[in-house]
């Protein structure tokens, strides 16, 4: 719209024009007297602001003074300054308020605020607000994961003793450095419930770092407590942040590095090390007692089940030879001659099976027989072994040398049967008499 009413005006503002600045007076007035227009030069500034005049009272409604009264000044009527004044102001109010235009990005919300105070938060895409001086808006990356640094900045050589060093619970002093990340879950209590966001964030770290680290000990935050110290900060800093309505959201908390202070470093190295001495003995003693111990139970538990064998085996004799004896017995009682006999037989193969002289008592006779068994038995065995070697006139010889060998052997034993005839005749005829 000021493009149309700059040509309804009539004013030119190219600077190339060779005429600009002259007006209408280029028309005969400029001219020699030969029809020639003079050599152009610098415009005319007086010149310039009449022709302006003139053209904004055409333009009012004001045609009562002519164009040759010497400019005279804007003197417009009250109805084409009410038109013109009314076109300004509906421009200026167009412009106004296309001004309350504004767009919010993906991952992002705009906070509008009406005279100062929060009003509501708009979506991303194309929003519109009251103009200012009315409302005003301010875009805030929610999307963004931000982090705050504790015990050191940007490096972890830069350290910040302050905020590193604190004290445990069986009272030793420990150097943390930790980074804590989050993101924003409410744009408009990030802005305006607390007056430095990070500083909070960093303060909130450090006293909930100070809580957990004070109720551990040493050695659990050093080693096996690592992860379990984070998500217990994490946790209790979302609980303070909440309270706090800061409009955050913890989303990580990363040991970076945790040591006992340097000036006691060699100190505490000496201390871990003869600690992993003592461990590493421990292991050692450990496992040689799961070596002998197990070894020992089994060696006892080996003896006891030999004893408890060599029991069972015991108390089975006994009740077998108890048994035996009352069938014995009941044999006994119906036949106690045989039964005697065969008693005395059996105990005397017991006897000679574990001998190798037999002695032969005769009733009949005062003579003691001596057999020399054990020579005739290995006089017997080497006459075997020479008779199995390959010579042909041993193996011819082997026949009658076995002969005279055996000839004592058969007489011994022919002496035996006629003694055993005849002492059962004997006890027989004993046995009819009585």
């Amino acid at each position: 719209m000021p493009v149309p009413l700059i040509k309804k005006i009539g004013l030119k503002f190219s600077l190339n024009d060779p005429r600009w600045g002259r007006g209408s007076q280029d028309n005969g007035q400029n001219q020699n007297q030969d029809g020639k227009r003079p050599s152009d030069g610098p415009p005319d500034l007086d010149q310039l602001w009449r022709e302006f005049n003139q053209r904004l009272n055409r333009l009012f409604g004001n045609k009562g003074r002519g164009e040759g009264d010497g400019g005279g000044g804007f003197n417009p009527d009250a109805k084409g300054a009410g038109i013109g004044f009314g076109l300004i102001a509906t421009i200026l109010v167009f412009l106004w308020l296309v001004s309350g235009f504004f767009i919010v990005q993906e991952g992002q919300t705009g906070v509008v605020l009406t005279f100062g105070k929060y009003s509501h938060m708009t979506p991303a895409g194309f929003n519109w607000r009251w103009p200012y001086p009315i409302q005003s808006h301010e875009i805030v990356n929610v999307s963004q994961v931000r982090t705050v640094e504790v015990g050191y900045r940007s490096n972890i050589r830069n350290k910040q003793a302050k905020e590193a060093l604190m004290l445990t619970d069986d009272e030793n002093i420990i150097d943390i450095q930790f980074a804590v990340q989050y993101k924003l879950k409410n744009a408009a209590e990030w802005l305006f419930n607390n007056r430095d966001q990070d500083e909070l964030v960093r303060q909130v770290a450090e006293t909930a770092i100070r809580e957990i680290v004070g109720h551990s000990k040493m050695d659990f935050v050093l080693y096996e407590g690592r992860e379990k110290v984070a998500f217990d900060v994490g946790q209790l800093m979302q609980q303070i942040t909440d309270r706090y309505k800061a409009g955050i959201q913890i989303t990580n908390v990363t040991m970076q590095a945790v040591q006992p202070p340097e000036q006691v470093q060699a100190a505490f190295d000496d201390a871990v090390k003869a600690g992993q001495d003592r461990e590493r003995q421990k292991n050692e003693g450990q496992a040689y007692a799961n070596d002998v111990i197990p070894r020992a139970r089994g060696a006892a538990s080996r003896l006891l089940q030999e004893a408890e064998a060599y029991r069972a085996r015991v108390v089975a004799n006994a009740q077998g030879d108890a048994a035996r004896f009352k069938q014995v017995l009941v044999e006994y009682q119906k036949a106690p001659a045989v039964t005697r006999d065969r008693m005395y037989l059996d105990t005397m193969q017991q006897i000679f099976a574990s001998t190798t002289k037999v002695m032969v008592d005769s009733k009949g006779s005062s003579n003691l027989l001596y057999l020399p068994l054990e020579k005739l038995i290995s006089q017997s065995a080497a006459e075997a072994s020479a008779s199995r070697a390959p010579a042909a006139p041993a193996a011819s010889q082997s026949p009658s040398t076995s002969s005279s060998a055996n000839e004592p052997l058969q007489s011994m034993e022919n002496q035996r049967q006629k003694d055993s005839r005849s002492r059962d005749g004997r006890e027989s005829r004993e046995r009819e008499t009585r």
